[in-house]
């Protein structure tokens, strides 16, 4: 907190006159118009209504590069960075939570399977970006109902543990039906690796044992997206 009320405008009146404009651009329905500079200042605008913004909010823009990915930086690297504290932090968080939390209304509300474009924008947006390896199972019901999402693992630039053992047991825990396997490669490339490869195939035939169908194991990129089903690979 101390370091946002460093940093001060010698002009506040003018960089209140401004976000007003801003204001009332996003309230008549102009929000398209406004450049990712001016969404990230009036967000931290909101967060720190004395200071201007506007300088932090284009170096923040650059630095991390771009609005997307801005949003998705881990909020330690956000903290750090100066003129940021941790209200301007939670500012920006809170917009990233919001837009996960709007997209993944069909994943979470209807059958999986008849929205998985819906789902793929969902995990496409929330990982995608990372500068880690993510693992996350997502648990099924019989009628393809999400049950859970869980979070498996997190690791390192290239690395994340998933053990068949325990992703078999936590979904006879849950009572699942099926499971969609995810992760993601920083790398930025979606193309399987053999141990991908060979992971999945013993929790597909650990789940077969007990009943547990393994829908698909997904990818994701910053390339796209590689769907082990669409390519043969289960």
């Amino acid at each position: 907190m101390a370091k946002e009320n460093e940093i001060r405008s010698g002009t506040p009146n003018r960089a209140s006159g401004h976000r007003a404009r801003l204001r009332q651009r996003i309230l008549k329905g102009q929000g398209n118009s406004l450049h990712d500079h001016e969404l990230v200042e009036y967000l931290l605008a909101l967060a720190v209504p004395r200071r201007d913004t506007k300088p932090l909010a284009r170096q923040l823009v650059d630095e991390f590069g771009g609005f997307s990915r801005l949003l998705i930086a881990d909020a330690d690297a956000l903290a750090n960075y100066p003129g940021m504290g941790a209200t301007s932090v939670a500012a920006l968080k809170i917009v990233q939570l919001a837009a996960l939390r709007l997209i993944s209304e069909p994943v979470r509300t209807q059958p999986i399977l008849g929205s998985w474009q819906a789902l793929l924008d969902y995990l496409r947006a929330d990982m995608a970006h990372l500068g880690h390896e993510r693992v996350r199972v997502l648990h099924l019901d019989s009628k393809n109902r999400l049950i859970r999402d869980e979070l498996v693992s997190e690791g390192s630039i290239d690395q994340a543990a998933i053990y068949t053992r325990e992703v078999i047991k936590r979904a006879l825990a849950l009572g699942s039906a099926a499971i969609i396997l995810v992760h993601n490669h920083p790398s930025g490339d979606s193309t399987p690796s053999r141990q991908d490869i060979a992971i999945t195939k013993d929790i597909c035939a650990a789940g077969r044992t007990l009943g547990i169908t393994v829908h698909d194991h997904i990818i994701i990129g910053r390339d796209g997206h590689t769907s082990f089903r669409s390519k043969g690979l289960i």
